[in-house]
């Protein structure tokens, strides 16, 4: 444990997944952590019961202004740094960090770090199994995923590697960046959360803001908004594309993932051969072959995984075929344009889509002309599911009605969506949900809501 946070006072602003495992991490150290939440105990019993044991004090319900009798304030990146008490930190000059800063700070390991509107679970799952080929060294996985590697921290040895998902909430304050950077690319995200579509950018770009010469960027040539950033780093940059050929980089020829560097050419793999479907995991796979061969790994040894790997839970999971019907888990869609890739990874099959959840304020029109050219029968569910149904028949309209035939069912819940597709499903359809908005209508997260589906799936007779 780092000594500096021995005896010191700690508040811990938000107790979500991090949050709960940084007060764990500096109780144990010697620290005198306070958490607080906005949230009662009902809605935090889990977090709460992950605290037992520890002198660990918990403020529920509010910010009082006496949580800031404190050394250091860390923010879970779930909470805006725009709050009131947050705000007050700041003007008493109180150093305020976060789970993420800390573990950087701490960590005596290289760390790749993966961000991106999309793309970036799979991409960081997949570049973990791929370095974890090489049995000389841990491979540890972690961060916007999987389990806060805070508490793993003094584990980790100096010839290991971490490989960190990062979100723009984590990146937004994030005064340092990876050796290994990855941006998978940019859309509008997030919304609700950030002021702006540059906000949102200049957060992602944190991952590179601060990397020096002996550093890596992995970047997607083909986002003319990621290519733009290449500007931001000063790290050596490895471009992969699925559209072009580079003179340097990661790209797609005649079939085949080729990788050239120094002006050798390696075929990797044909694309034929990959487990994953659809243009965006190509896009992923070919930003995770460009990592792990930076990294020294041999490229037959990535094409060996990629071969295999089918993917991570609730993204375009095939969750069971039930009377020739394929029921797919696509719960991680929580932006139009992950819908949009779905309906674009699922080719010549009769599309029933279950879409809903809470806004994220959005553009959808781009998804909106997808759905009316490609789905069967969009039924729609949660807060936002009027609001994509006023979407589509506008788009539908403005498309002179597209020639096809569209009908819409509007439902109050999950349940209820999933009940209607059956009804209405036939051999040889695909029920996919794939939702364009969050889970937070009725759901704890996407993963919830992926699991409940699958239940639900899981659960149909007759």
């Amino acid at each position: 444990m780092n000594a500096t946070f021995v005896d010191q006072r700690i508040t811990i602003i938000g107790m979500a997944r991090e949050g709960t495992a940084l007060a764990r991490f500096l109780s144990k150290g010697g620290a005198r952590v306070t958490v607080s939440d906005t949230r009662g105990i009902a809605d935090l019993a889990e977090e709460i019961g992950q605290l037992a044991g520890l002198p660990i004090q918990a403020v529920l319900r509010g910010h009082p202004d006496d949580i800031l009798e404190a050394d250091v304030m860390f923010v879970s990146p779930g909470v805006p740094r725009e709050i009131p008490i947050l705000q007050k930190a700041q003007h008493r000059g109180l150093p305020i960090s976060s789970e993420s800063e800390l573990l950087f700070q701490l960590c005596p390991a290289p760390i790749i770090g993966i961000t991106g509107s999309s793309g970036k679970t799979t991409t960081t799952t997949l570049i973990g199994e791929m370095m974890k080929v090489d049995r000389r060294r841990k491979i540890w996985v972690g961060g916007n995923i999987g389990r806060p590697l805070i508490e793993h921290v003094e584990e980790i040895k100096p010839h290991d590697w971490v490989v960190l998902e990062l979100s723009s909430f984590q990146l937004e304050h994030l005064p340092c960046s990876p050796h290994v950077a990855v941006i998978t690319n940019l859309r509008p995200n997030h919304l609700d959360r950030h002021p702006t579509y540059e906000s949102y950018k200049q957060a992602k770009a944190n991952i590179l803001r601060y990397q020096s010469a002996d550093d890596v960027a992995v970047l997607n040539w083909d986002d003319p908004e990621v290519r733009a950033l290449a500007s931001v780093t000063e790290a050596r940059v490895r471009w992969f594309s699925s559209k072009e050929l580079l003179d340097e980089g990661t790209f797609v020829e005649k079939g085949w993932i080729v990788s050239r560097h120094g002006g050798v050419s390696e075929r990797v793999m044909p694309v034929s051969q990959l487990a994953l479907p659809g243009d965006h995991n190509l896009e992923n796979v070919l930003a995770a072959i460009s990592v792990v061969t930076a990294t020294g790994l041999r490229s037959s040894s990535a094409a060996r995984v990629a071969e295999k790997f089918q993917g991570v839970p609730h993204r375009l999971e095939l969750v069971r075929e039930y009377k020739g019907v394929r029921w797919i888990n696509d719960s991680i869609a929580t932006s139009p344009d992950r819908t949009l890739a779905a309906l674009s990874a699922i080719p010549d099959a009769p599309i029933i889509l279950l879409a809903g959840g809470r806004d994220k304020h959005l553009p959808m029109e781009e998804m909106a002309r997808e759905v009316v050219q490609r789905v069967k029968h969009l039924i729609t569910f949660g807060e936002s599911g009027s609001l994509i149904q006023q979407v589509v028949a506008t788009t539908r309209a403005q498309m002179n009605g597209s020639g096809r035939d569209l009908p819409t069912t509007a439902c109050a819940t999950l349940e209820e969506a999933v009940a209607r597709a059956h009804a209405l499903s036939e051999a040889g359809d695909v029920v996919l949900l794939s939702p364009s908005g969050t889970s937070f209508d009725a759901f704890k997260d996407y993963e919830v809501r992926g699991e409940r589906f699958r239940e639900l799936a899981m659960a149909l007779r007759g």
